[in-house]
């Protein structure tokens, strides 16, 4: 149970990260990265994204010490990371983002599903 109270709170620090640098420096993120820069109105939905990254970062924070009660936040967290892999994938495929890129956000996702699955709380014995 440890190491799932760990690997909650530690993609808990990346997500609320991920957050604090879309809402606060996105140009400088993005550049930094390696993507191209933007138009201007890109930044109000980057600071929606951010503010998704940022409550949910402190979500999975808030349930690490409960896990077992809180599956349902680690199947969402499994959900959005199989969703954003898929992404990765498919505009990889067509062409629309090179792998390098979309390879470590999508080297990301899938230990993080896969870490989440094996260390998954089995339910309390009643």
């Amino acid at each position: 149970m440890k190491r799932m109270i760990w690997l909650l709170r530690i993609v808990g620090v990346i997500q609320i990260v991920l957050g604090v640098l879309y809402l606060f420096v996105p140009g400088f993120f993005l550049h930094l990265m390696g993507y191209s820069a933007p138009e201007a109105d890109i930044y109000y939905p980057l600071a929606m994204l951010a503010a998704r990254f940022m409550a949910f970062g402190i979500a999975l924070i808030y349930i690490a010490n409960t896990p077992v009660q809180n599956k349902l936040w680690i199947n969402i967290l499994v959900l959005i990371q199989m969703i954003d892999l898929a992404a990765g994938i498919f505009y990889t495929a067509i062409g629309v983002v090179p792998l390098s890129l979309s390879g470590f956000p999508m080297f990301n996702a899938t230990w993080i599903i896969v870490l989440m699955l094996l260390w998954m709380p089995k339910e309390a014995k009643k």
